[in-house]
């Protein structure tokens, strides 16, 4: 151990650095490499499969942030080579690969977007193709030789595939084993990534040992909830709030989460520490209101992406649009037909996509959460009649002029 770390500086590092980790594998040997008298290379892998990023994105970013902060080196991977076999974590189904136009005008984005949080001057940007190119069909053939389909059909998405008789192609096995040559070509001491890639990062620990070097500490780390709570946030879901999404609709998006889901946001996505958090808890157990406190989650968020005055302006817009009343004036108009007879206000909710079915409708009613032209709903049988209009508010983001006809 080097004379300048203690052994209680290292616990102290490795508590703030298994903050919102799922795993760390082996706990044990990061203590050993966080002991050494040098930077540790830190290796986080993206593939460039969609043109923008969301704060779901950014939950092993800030983590990569941490590290640069104690002084590590983070490689941030690009892959564009195995972007084009098309990674196949958590899938039912093969993965289109992406087309090399593609995967460069991606990853241009990528890169213009990370640095909103990682130092750039303390970040280095690799492609595998740099070296994954080089193998060739030879290289190729032997690294497969490293590892059985046996091996293989432990991976669950892959074993589930199998047994459920749905087709998994050849070239699908060769993603883990590029994954994992990458650790190989950089030396990683530690890899990082979501709960889905834990079988793509421990072949990289693997193949490290096996190409006689020391095997990767690995890092594991949740995918955040979306918006809604239940399901990780994903742009097809609809439940992403966007690192290039407009200001106001960024606070206002993060306003909506609920307030058993905003401290799991602190947890994931705040700079704050964590003594700073249990300080918000306290407040919060104390009587403080859970939306003021949501207010500094928002502000911090959107003044990381933007500028802290968009940040204050997006919060007074959102005070002025929800606590005093004040409508948008670009107010979206949605007409529900009611095929000639009176609608219950639950279809109409239902029927404007502000709730995913009319028993949710109801719930919403029964909390409180719904208002029409500013008055509270109380009545989860009321009927809007053909010829109704006015302004229907759903919690504070889902909000609409509506006609009945």
């Amino acid at each position: 151990m080097s004379k300048n770390i203690t052994t209680e500086s290292v616990q102290e590092i490795l508590a703030e650095l298994k903050r919102g980790t799922e795993e760390v594998l082996v706990e044990t040997e990061l203590v050993e490499r966080l002991s050494l008298d040098r930077p540790l290379r830190i290796k986080v892998g993206f593939d460039p499969t969609a043109p923008d990023l969301h704060i779901g994105h950014t939950v092993i970013i800030n983590k990569m942030r941490q590290f640069q902060q104690l002084g590590h080196d983070v490689v941030f991977l690009i892959g564009d080579f195995t972007g084009m076999i098309g990674d196949p974590s958590g899938k039912n189904v093969t993965r289109p690969a992406l087309s090399e136009d593609e995967i460069k005008s991606n990853a241009a984005t990528y890169k213009a977007q990370v640095f909103k949080i990682l130092d750039p001057d303390k970040t280095t940007v690799a492609f595998n193709s740099e070296w994954c190119n080089d193998l060739g069909a030879e290289g190729i053939i032997r690294l497969a030789a490293r590892h059985t389909v046996a091996r293989m059909l432990e991976r669950d998405d892959f074993d589930k595939r199998y047994r459920g008789g749905q087709p998994i192609a050849i070239h699908e096995f060769l993603y883990p084993l590029m994954q994992g040559y990458d650790s190989v070509a950089l030396r990683s001491d530690i890899e990082m990534g979501g709960t889905d890639q834990k079988f793509n990062l421990l072949v990289g620990r693997e193949l490290q040992k096996q190409y006689g070097q020391p095997s990767q500490v690995v890092i594991t780390l949740p995918l955040l909830e979306g918006l809604d709570g239940v399901q990780k946030m994903s742009k097809s879901l609809g439940n992403i709030v966007g690192i290039t999404d407009q200001p106001e609709d960024m606070f206002g998006k993060l306003m909506s989460i609920s307030d058993d889901l905003m401290w799991r946001y602190f947890e994931l996505l705040s700079f704050k520490t964590l003594e700073e958090i249990e300080m918000l808890r306290k407040a919060a157990d104390d009587g403080k209101n859970p939306r003021d406190i949501k207010f500094e989650l928002a502000t911090e968020i959107v003044a990381r992406f933007h500028h802290l005055s968009d940040a204050q302006k997006a919060h007074q817009a959102f005070v002025d649009r929800f606590t005093q009343g004040a409508l948008p004036e670009d107010l979206e108009e949605k007409v529900v037909e009611s095929e000639g007879g009176a609608l219950g206000i639950a279809r109409v909710i239902k029927g404007v996509n502000f709730a995913a079915s009319t028993s949710e409708a109801i719930r919403l009613i029964k909390q409180g959460a719904v208002r029409f032209d500013g008055e509270r709903l109380e009545d989860p049988k009321l009927e809007l009649v053909p010829g109704t209009e006015g302004v229907l508010q759903v919690g504070k983001r889902r909000i609409a002029r509506i006609r009945i006809q």
